[in-house]
């Protein structure tokens, strides 16, 4: 099964890459570019908000289309994004390479990744293993992706990056030819294009009114306020095609299962708290401390270290301690991770950051995944990979909001605002049953 593995483990590395390897080329970038910080943030916050936005609809397309076509399709469409990122010529062919394609492209081939993995692999041990190696994999490129970038940028410039992005897609289109898809596409299921457009929508709308929130708080408001109701609209929308006997985007009875429920919060917190940390510390560093993307790689190297000790030990972590257990222990030691970085103990806050995210990472996919039957896969795989995703688009731009509006003063207030996130994940993690 190693030879099925590897391809998903590297995809959700190269995805998890490009949504931090960013923040190590800002000022790079913003020279060359000749737009600014605030500019990379857009960037970076399009592409996690587009993966949000059309994972769902990704996850229902694999099953009209196989696992298998729509994870090649997704990795197609992502490489070409990268090729395009790479000669980008200003910010606008970056956004559209690097924010839409790869960000289309991510949410093509993401719910793939985590359905094949749960058909797979059966048992707890087992599909903790899988699911270990490609969170471990996937929390790698997060946090590695400053260091791996930086080394990049500052050798053979900050478009190489995307370079070595589609070499490794390509690498990964040709393991995946391996891979044999264990359930037929069923092309006679029903799609919802209200549906994947309403909650599109909705969920530009509230982080796109995040982003303006230090240029104009009215707009801030009326966005947010429009994408809520916007979501409100999808839900009846999704009730009404049930009550009508048609198959909706997403089926309700997802939300009915508790402790999926709970997971899935825990794993929208999480991915806010690394991505939201990831881009506070790349930008204080490279905007106030004068750091070059080497340097500032070399600060997160810790976060790196940390989440591939506890990532790669998922499966002997699981036989060992609850699933809960795991992910209350991993908020805890996040928020002290938190508390070391406001003391500006960078490297060995980083450290607890790191070890504590990947100690939760795992149990709360498996908490989600394992939840549900064979036939739901497609709609929780898109709905999972979603409500993370959401994570890290808020992440970015809450945090990015903050410090943007003055980087000098506002690392601190940054953090506050992170360890109160981590707070909330270690509340929402103690609902979980026992």
């Amino acid at each position: 099964m190693r030879q099925v593995l590897v391809p998903l483990a590297l995809a959700q590395f190269v995805c998890s890459f490009a949504g931090s390897n960013l923040n190590v080329m800002i000022n790079d970038i913003s020279r060359d570019l000749d737009t600014t910080v605030r500019g990379v943030q857009v960037a970076i916050t399009v592409f996690l908000l587009v993966m949000a936005a059309l994972m769902i609809p990704g996850g229902k397309l694999t099953d009209r289309i196989g696992r298998k076509r729509c994870f090649v399709a997704g990795l197609a469409t992502y490489g070409v994004g990268a090729i395009l990122s790479a000669i980008a010529p200003g910010l606008g062919v970056l956004i559209l390479g690097n924010s839409i394609l790869e960000g289309v492209g991510t949410a093509l081939l993401i719910p793939p990744v985590y359905i094949l993995a749960t058909l797979l692999f059966t048992g707890t041990a087992s599909r903790a293993r899988a699911f270990g190696a490609i969170m471990a994999m996937g929390g790698v490129g997060a946090a590695a992706g400053p260091l791996i970038g930086g080394l990049i940028a500052s050798t053979l410039g900050w478009r190489a990056a995307f370079g070595f992005q589609a070499l490794v897609v390509a690498v990964i289109i040709g393991l995946s030819l391996r891979i044999k898809d264990p359930v037929a596409p069923d092309p006679t299921r029903s799609a919802d294009p209200v549906g994947a457009v309403l909650s599109a929508v909705g969920l530009t709308s509230i982080v796109g009114g995040i982003l303006v929130a230090d240029d104009n708080i009215g707009l801030t408001i009326a966005l947010v306020v429009l994408g809520a109701l916007i979501l409100v609209w999808f839900f009846l929308w999704v009730r009404h095609r049930e009550r009508s006997g048609r198959e909706p985007l997403i089926s309700l009875s997802l939300f009915r299962n508790r402790t999926a429920n709970l997971g899935l919060g825990t794993q929208h917190l999480q991915w806010l708290l690394l991505m939201g940390i990831s881009f506070v510390v790349a930008a204080y560093y490279q905007v106030v401390r004068g750091y070059n993307p080497i340097q500032t790689g070399l600060v997160t190297t810790s976060a790196t270290v940390g989440i591939l000790v506890t990532s790669l030990s998922a499966e002997r972590l699981a036989r060992r301690h609850a699933q809960r257990t795991l992910i209350i222990a991993g908020f805890a030691v996040t928020v002290a991770g938190i508390g070391l970085l406001l003391a500006h103990a960078a490297i060995v806050g980083l450290l607890l950051i790191g070890l504590g995210v990947g100690a939760m990472l795992t149990p709360s996919v498996n908490v989600v995944q394992s939840g549900f039957g064979e036939e739901q896969q497609g709609e929780i795989s898109g709905l999972s990979r979603s409500i993370s995703n959401l994570g890290s688009a808020l992440g970015t731009a809450i945090a990015g909001t903050i410090l943007v509006a003055s980087p000098a003063h506002a690392y601190g207030a940054a953090m506050i605002v992170l360890a109160v996130v981590g707070l909330g994940g270690l509340a929402t993690a103690a609902f979980l049953p026992r």
